[in-house]
């Protein structure tokens, strides 16, 4: 009895409460992105603790006790806005507004046309201090204010990412096979198949948005990585604007010099980067192997690409631009826009410095090979965004199209002394144009189906092509800068024909997501999905090479056509095709996946995202013996199915720190060329080829972390992590029957790695008020690897003939291959303004690396090493104007050496005083861009 008047008198209380509160409710939205709503906002009384954070929707609702209060709409980079209002008992009103940057634009220097405030360095730390998962971005303004002009550029700013030379992306000493991409959250294929992701150094800012970045695995994203997941988020149309951009560059000991250039190349068409038409492989030779030799005048008629060199001057790079995006709101909300971006850059570099081989000899390793060598590139790159948007209060549509074009000219002379003791210099030369196309098409949708229902769905076509038409080489005795004596036959003047045809990629995605109440901003989530993705491509690889009757003849290096021509006249020399059986190669690749995840809440603190994959990949590999260049194909099926469970748990020890957990299993698939059954040669001897019986690798996956926000523009975090992979693929050095010693790719038997992350980005005010303009951030990482190699392993040569042979790495254990034990980055940001119009942001940015393993010792010899380098670059970003930005940069201003040295801890010493293998400096850096807003 008395415990039911106890609750009639509490429930007669309640009530009584409830008719003295009222309710605000409202959306809040994004001035600076035309009005589209702004979630994770916050909404409070001033004075008071009562407040709201939007939800994804933008929606807030505060209930609060009747009386006058000052309501506050704030977003992290946005001027904050007070409203005065009544709260009426029992009552509910609405207050609806759209919040700007205001005045902070003055610190956003050289912000993107298209960045809208999600972009903003402050809005990406909410963004980090809200999910679940472990995830880093980097946005539009953060790039541009450290003077960051391509993607894989800025994600070398983010905590333990790190680029080894041409490698592409190391993240956690793990190298790029080790990391996978998407864009707009579609897989997408590389255009290079030396690489396992697209070079992200092809994306120019201006059509990127947010880059964001997975170091721990989520059901939603293929289980293919272990080391990063990089999400390209593209530019959107979100306001009406034009934007023309200029720039020129000079870098120290690359412009302005000597330079030498394939004579196709130096003409109109070749400095847009339309060049190698002349270079393809002659109609003649038809579209299959047939050992067809030409007689002198079907090689006069045939070949219109010859081996002379263009002596010149290198100019300055350049770049050009535009953007044009707009937006159009119709009724009830409903708006379209578009996105246009066209950006086109050139680079000319010179790289000059010592190149080194070793072998062993009696008494110890010596030198085989000591040249200088020096490498002219000239390189183009064109990049083309359309973007198409359409939102509703129900549905949202994008489609992009984007198309990325690139070559890279290179003349490489190797000049120095062989192994052979000759008195004269040996001059090896290599010419050589590598040719991207990349056409990618996406189409993406969202329909709210309910408020607490919501179905996305996306798809996307891409065409790859890549190509190196006449990739051609000779060598020869010089006696000075002008002549070369050289001789017809061997490996001299051989023309090789490369070409890599992504006929299709198919990637898409469905996910339909159930929110299960909550909070507005802890709202409990369901997510049932598909991901998968169907690719086609194959090899043509043709070898034309010379014979002839005379012995050799001398002439002038750079105009060796003349002489050549004329011994085709006279009938002394002749080509004649010698591809083998392997030219062509097809690869199939398919994967299916269906996961499931589950997002829930545990009372005020605790989040926890968990889930799993099955994820379905398979690999087919068609391919020939050798000597049967028109029998069947043999097929190699390669077939894997994962249960991949991963688990995110976030703790929210205040409302500034949280302490994050993660788990995870994934898998590996290897490169293109490192599971493609073909042989790839160099102008020195010296060959790749790939392995057909590559297993995909097992990942285990751990890390735990701190974050502390103290403000809404700092940040602090440190954390642990832990891998362990199980049939890591490395790099090799092997040899069969039918070749020379080559590279290759095996499987190691298993690999451990661990460390340490830390990151934080402070106000200096907090030492000296006079400090308040300036800020530092820094990320670091400590790292501990161990692999254990295999005693023996496995290879398959072009016949098909698997052999189990005893392995030849000098060390049974050592570190992982381009892992550092220490990386640093930091920069020191200064923003100023000259009057109300003219502000500016100076950023000095510094990094550098430890010691780590280029290539694996073998045969006794000590691993490669490539040695630390210390980085320093200062960029300065003034908007001058409403309409005028520009933006200084000195790249490199230390110029150090880039140096690789072999180790002498093997079974034997070098006998020499200098163990340098690779040496060469970069060059200081300036750079000058100019843009107009419309």
């Amino acid at each position: 009895m008395k415990f039911k008047f106890l609750t009639l008198v509490l429930f007669i209380c309640s009530m009584a409460l409830a008719q003295t509160k009222g309710t605000i409710t409202g959306v809040l939205k994004d001035k600076d992105a035309n009005n589209t709503v702004l979630p994770f906002a916050n909404a409070a009384l001033k004075g008071t603790t009562i407040g709201s954070a939007t939800d994804e929707n933008g929606k807030y609702k505060i209930t609060a006790a009747a009386g006058d209060y000052t309501l506050v709409f704030s977003f992290l980079g946005y001027e904050n806005v007070e409203v005065p209002v009544t709260i009426v008992a029992g009552e509910t009103i609405t207050i609806n507004r759209a919040l700007g940057s205001g005045n902070y634009k003055l610190e956003d220097v050289v912000v993107k046309a298209t960045a809208g405030g999600r972009e903003k360095e402050t809005a990406l730390l909410l963004d980090q201090k809200k999910a679940v998962e472990i995830k880093q971005s980097i946005g539009a303004q953060e790039m541009a204010r450290k003077g960051v002009s391509d993607v894989e550029e800025g994600l070398t700013k983010i905590t333990g990412i790190t680029k080894v030379g041409d490698r592409g992306l190391f993240v956690r000493g793990l190298e790029d096979r080790y990391n996978n991409l998407l864009i707009n959250d579609l897989a997408a294929p590389t255009n290079n198949p030396f690489t396992k992701i697209i070079p992200l150094d092809l994306f120019p800012t201006d059509i990127v948005s947010v880059i964001e970045v997975y170091k721990t695995f989520n059901p939603n994203i293929y289980g293919d990585f272990a080391g990063g997941t990089f999400n390209i988020q593209t530019s959107r149309g979100s306001k009406s604007i034009t934007k023309l951009s200029i720039g020129t560059g000079f870098t120290t000991h690359n412009n302005l010099t000597d330079f030498l250039i394939a004579p196709d190349a130096d003409n109109t068409k070749g400095f847009f980067g339309f060049n190698g038409k002349d270079r393809e492989l002659p109609a003649i030779f038809g579209s299959a192997p047939a050992s067809k030799r030409l007689s002198s005048a079907e090689s006069l008629q045939s070949f219109k690409s010859g081996f002379n060199a263009t002596e010149t001057k290198s100019p300055l790079n350049s770049s050009v631009g535009i953007l044009h995006s707009e937006k159009f709101t119709f009724k009830n909300d409903n708006a379209f826009s578009y996105l246009f971006s066209l950006n086109f850059d050139n680079t000319y570099t010179v790289r000059k410095g010592v190149d080194r081989t070793i072998n062993n000899a009696p008494g110890g390793y010596d030198y085989i090979s000591d040249y200088v060598k020096t490498k002219y590139n000239y390189k183009t790159s064109t990049t083309a965004l359309v973007g198409l948007n359409y939102s509703s209060e129900k549905i949202k549509l994008t489609w992009n199209t984007f198309y990325i074009k690139t070559t890279d000219n290179l003349i490489q002379d190797q000049n120095g002394q062989d192994n052979q003791g000759l008195t004269n210099s040996v001059l090896i030369r290599t010419n050589q144009l590598d040719k991207t196309d990349y056409l990618n098409t996406q189409l993406l949708g969202e329909y709210a189906i309910t408020k607490n229902q919501n179905f996305k769905a996306g798809i996307s076509f891409a065409n790859t092509k890549f190509q190196q038409p006449d990739r051609k080489f000779f060598s020869g005795l010089t006696s000075n800068d002008n002549e070369i004596t050289v001789s017809y036959g061997a490996n001299n003047f051989l023309r090789q024909y490369l070409t890599i045809d992504g006929n299709y990629f198919v990637s898409s995605l469905a996910e339909y997501s159930l929110k299960l109440g909550g909070a507005p901003d802890r709202l409990n989530k369901l997510s049932i999905g598909y991901n998968g993705k169907s690719s086609a491509m194959e090899s043509s690889y043709r070898f034309i090479a010379s014979a002839s009757t005379i012995p050799g003849f001398t002439t002038e290096t750079n105009s060796i056509d003349t002489h050549i021509q004329n011994d085709l006249l006279q009938n002394k020399f002749y080509f004649i095709e010698n591809s083998s059986s392997t030219y062509k190669v097809k690869l199939n690749e398919f994967n299916n996946s269906g996961y499931t995840n589950l997002l829930w809440h545990f009372g005020e603190k605790w989040e926890v995202n968990g889930g799993v994959r099955l994820e379905s990949s398979n690999r087919e590999t068609l391919f020939r013996k050798q000597g049967r260049q028109n029998a069947p194909f043999i097929t190699k099926k390669y077939d894997n199915f994962y249960v991949l469970p991963s688990l995110n748990v976030k703790y929210e020890v205040t409302e500034k720190a949280n302490i994050r957990l993660a788990g995870s299993k994934t898998y590996t698939r290897p490169v293109i060329m490192e599971a493609f059954p073909l042989t790839y040669l160099n102008a020195d001897g010296t060959s790749i080829q790939g392995n057909s019986i590559l297993k995909n690798s097992d990942n285990y996956n751990g890390d735990l972390k701190f974050e502390y926000f103290p403000t809404n523009k700092e940040m602090f975090a440190v954390g642990v992590f832990g891998k362990y992979l199980k049939n890591p693929i490395e790099r090799a050095f092997i040899a069969n029957a039918t070749t020379n010693t080559i590279t290759s790719f095996l499987n190691s038997e298993n690999a451990t790695l661990y460390g340490l992350e830390s990151e934080f980005i402070v106000g200096l005010e907090r030492i000296n008020p006079v400090l308040s303009n300036f800020s530092i951030g820094f990320n670091g990482a400590l790292t501990y690897t161990k692999v254990n190699v295999n005693p023996t392993y496995e290879t398959q040569d072009e016949d098909g003939k698997i052999t189990t042979t005893k392995t030849i790495e000098t060390f049974q254990t050592r570190d992982l291959q381009g892992a550092s034990k220490w990386i640093v980055n930091s920069d020191l940001k200064y923003q100023f303004n000259f009057n109300k119009t003219w502000s500016n942001t100076i950023s000095l940015v510094y990094s550098v690396f430890s010691k780590r393993i280029f290539a694996v010792g073998t045969t006794g010899q000590d691993h490669t090493y490539e040695l630390p380098f210390q980085k320093l670059d200062l960029v300065w970003g003034s908007k001058l104007s409403e309409h005028f930005d520009l933006k200084f940069s000195a790249d490199n201003l230390l110029d150090p050496a880039r140096q690789l040295e072999f180790g002498n801890e093997g079974k034997y010493k070098i006998n020499r005083s200098s163990t340098i293998k690779d040496s060469y400096k970069k060059g200081v850096g300036f750079s000058l861009n100019l843009s107009y807003t419309f």
